[in-house]
């Protein structure tokens, strides 16, 4: 039986939220002050149609709007986004009680998503690229997106070729496309082995798409130019499928507001390196210890800075910190720290960063959630928050990203 109801808020994952009978019903698709009906089933509307819209909603960029699982909120305008973006963090902050001044949000464009991970698989006649129906296994075939970067919706026909050579008609496979100077590196996973022929025809595609880089589970089967990526004034090959900021706006907001923080300091520690992102940009002021899990990014971390100009003195270290912190004996000698770990946060270790003494931590997040508990952790240990500085490099999404700078406020 059909129902009308009102839209109170949003879920921290973008979905409508009205009050029936006492109890929370989601609606996707919705948004607060609007007037809807359908069909409610174990606390779910999916068939809602909208009788009040507001004046936030928009018509949709995209014609693959509601059935791609990649974009949930493009019915709302970017003025609506920004402050829910930005009251979603407030909110996530509250709930350990903590306050502090927001920096207006920083938002990445239309088409400049340089990384994404498609899924593929081959059909009768030709291959389906895209990304997946929300909660389902549905794969929905792109004809175009307009958050990705122009050179990566360039390279589908290319890709689709890649699928009927990777996949069985039962699997899919996961095609990796990153932007970089000399064109997209290209990293795919979860393929079949290819016999020589078909290693062949790759490297064939990859010299008339352009290509600078092709892997294949793993292995670089062709490489045309080195697929750099520039960080300050160094210029870095990362390792294939490896991880890069999801556009080059967001990248640059991030390393802004933490080159802002630790100016000034001698000697910065990167935690959770990756391939330079911070360290690189930071080095043109501080000596700079880079700490990351993966070798053979650290490998490409140092080869880039030895060629880099206006540089001061890096080091690296291979250790997991989710395992192994660095101790309160190893952080002496620094006065200021980036920490930028995976959504799982950085808890341990942030324990230990709240007893030292070091000035100024630039801590970057990409879950508000997380980033509260280990903020509320630097808190207790006598460190004021100063800022947060909200970053959307995932346009249309619940997805958020945050950089905070932490002060050592005890004597």
């Amino acid at each position: 039986m059909s129902e009308k109801f009102k839209i109170d808020r949003l879920s921290w994952q973008g979905d409508g939220i009205a009050t029936v009978r006492n109890a929370d019903i989601f609606i996707p698709y919705t948004l607060p002050g609007e007037t809807a009906e359908g069909n409610i089933a174990n606390g779910i509307c999916n068939d809602a149609r909208i009788l009040e819209p507001v004046q936030t909603r928009i018509k949709p960029a995209c014609r693959h709007f509601k059935k791609c699982g990649g974009c949930i909120l493009q019915h709302a305008n970017d003025a609506f986004l920004a402050d829910w973006k930005t009251q979603l963090v407030k909110d996530t902050l509250s709930l350990n009680y903590i306050e502090t001044t927001f920096r207006s949000i920083q938002v990445s464009p239309p088409n400049s998503r340089r990384r994404a991970v498609f899924s593929a698989k081959r059909t009768k006649k030709s291959a389906e690229i895209g990304f997946h129906k929300q909660h389902s296994d549905i794969l929905i075939d792109l004809l175009e997106c307009p958050l990705m970067h122009p050179q990566i919706m360039q390279g589908f026909d290319a890709f689709r070729e890649i699928a009927k050579l990777g996949c069985s008609r039962k699997t899919e496979i996961r095609i990796s496309a990153t932007v970089s100077e000399n064109g997209l590196d290209v990293d795919i996973t979860d393929a079949k082995d290819l016999e020589p022929k078909q290693t062949e025809t790759l490297a064939q595609l990859c010299a008339i798409h352009g290509f600078a880089r092709i892997s294949w589970n793993g292995e670089v089967l062709a490489q045309l130019k080195p697929p750099i990526q520039k960080f300050g004034t160094a210029h870095v090959i990362p390792p294939a499928g490896s991880f890069l900021q999801a556009t080059p706006q967001g990248e640059a907001a991030m390393v802004s507001a933490s080159v802002e923080t630790l100016t000034g300091c001698k000697r910065v520690l990167d935690l959770f390196s990756g391939s330079g992102t911070f360290t690189l940009p930071l080095s043109q002021h501080s000596e700079v210890h880079a700490v990351e899990f993966a070798p053979e990014m650290l490998d490409a971390l140092v080869t880039a800075w030895r060629q880099a100009t206006g540089t001061k003195d890096v080091t690296t270290e291979a250790r997991d910190l989710f395992y192994r912190p660095l101790l309160l004996d190893e952080l002496k000698g620094f006065d200021g720290v980036v920490v930028d770990p995976p959504r799982a946060g950085a808890l341990e270790q942030t324990k230990i960063l709240a007893q030292s003494n070091i000035k100024k931590i630039s801590f970057v997040s990409c879950n508000p959630a997380t980033f509260s508990r280990d903020a509320k952790t630097l808190i207790k240990g006598g460190y004021a928050l100063d800022w947060v500085q909200v970053i959307d490099q995932f346009r249309w999404s619940s997805h958020v990203e945050l950089v905070a700078q932490f002060t050592l406020a005890r004597s």
